[in-house]
């Protein structure tokens, strides 16, 4: 006659579900989690201190090596942050070419997060195939902005890059490849058997609980809440832009994959929009002195809503700089998504909320 025994697990801190420092201990009874803690506060590298030894524009280049993923959404929305201390509002081309940005990062961050996914799972096929598309978002970044990651393509004031006609046509041609195979992922992880095996009530996180613990981004909207900043608090030009708040009901490890997965048509749909409408004008307006004052600016990252918080006091350097990542707001999540789950379901329940320590533990 078999005994279930209980006992206590570390997990982590080392390759949870990616390659950086999650420590989890858990109260395990067999192969089942009944409670989770979360240790964190592994990696310190002191970017908010640094940036207040640094001037307005040497930030720029700082804030976007807070995360490589989200790296375009820290540097614009810091931007913005300064923009609000000024009261100067960019040109409209800088204001369509930052969208542009944003949601080619978008595109690329999420085809990594199903692709980590699916390598997850043990679906190798699949994971080398998203990744072969995600590189159709990869040579866009490399050949509109120079660089693969980084994009390094705002200041304040604007954008440090622009748009000819060879380019449009370059970018319609990559966003037609990745919408025709996203396509047919989609339809695998709507029909594949080990997909829903893995994810289908994995890691399911409530409407009421989602609501309650005040999580963001893909999570939220995959236990079907409508938050997203760029419907909820438009900025830039995202008001004169068409698109859907993508959801999915069920809260779990598929929904979650889901709303990735649908959401990059619509970032297709925002990025044509944009190529379509893109007004002729300056690309940046001319930076006044820096007065005392403090702001706010918020963005729609990848992961979910962005938060930087400014204060400033009549120099050249800030005299606090602050940010509040999504991966802060869904952490906690953790522990109801996990509970009662099987330890095999640990790295794919921890990859569905798209975590990132370097922009949580800055």
């Amino acid at each position: 006659m078999s005994q279930t025994s209980s006992f206590s697990l570390p997990i982590g801190p080392v390759h949870v579900a990616l390659e950086e420092p999650v420590y989890f201990h858990l109260d395990v009874d067999g192969e089942t989690v009944r409670k989770v803690e979360i240790t964190s506060g592994h990696v310190h590298r002191g970017m908010e201190g640094m940036a207040t030894q640094r001037n307005f524009f040497k930030n720029t280049t700082l804030t976007e090596r807070v995360c490589s993923l989200c790296s375009n959404s820290h540097s614009l929305t810091y931007c913005m942050a300064v923009e609000n201390v000024l009261g100067m509002t960019p040109p409209p081309r800088a204001q369509y070419l930052r969208v542009l940005a944003e949601e080619t990062k978008r595109v690329a961050s999420h085809l990594f997060n199903i692709a980590i996914f699916a390598h997850n799972v043990g679906f190798k096929s699949l994971f080398l195939h998203i990744m072969e598309v995600r590189e159709n978002m990869q040579d866009v970044k490399e050949t509109i902005y120079g660089n693969r990651m980084n994009l390094s393509a705002n200041c304040i004031g604007g954008v440090k890059f622009d748009m000819d006609d060879s380019l449009t046509m370059y970018m319609l041609e990559r966003l037609d490849t990745v919408e025709e195979a996203v396509k047919r992922v989609e339809k695998v992880f709507r029909t594949d058997p080990l997909i829903a095996k893995r994810s289908r009530g994995v890691g399911v996180l409530s409407r009421e609980d989602a609501w309650a613990l005040g999580v963001v981004g893909p999570v939220a909207r995959g236990s079907g809440l409508d938050i997203d900043v760029r419907k909820n608090t438009p900025y830039l030009v995202y008001p004169d832009l068409y698109f859907d708040i993508v959801k999915e009901q069920d809260g779990d490890v598929w929904s979650r994959a889901m709303v990735r997965v649908r959401e990059v048509f619509e970032s297709i749909r925002l990025l044509r929009q944009c190529l379509d409408k893109l007004p002729d004008g300056p690309l940046a307006v001319h930076m006044e002195r820096i007065p005392e004052s403090e702001s706010v600016a918020r963005s729609e990252a990848p992961r979910g809503e962005l938060i930087y918080y400014l204060q400033t006091n009549g120099t050249d350097t800030p005299a606090r700089l602050k940010w509040r990542v999504p991966s802060y707001m869904n952490w906690e999540a953790l522990t109801v998504m996990m509970k009662d789950c099987q330890l095999a379901d640990i790295p794919v329940i921890v990859n569905s909320i798209d975590p990132c320590v370097s922009c949580t533990e800055r």
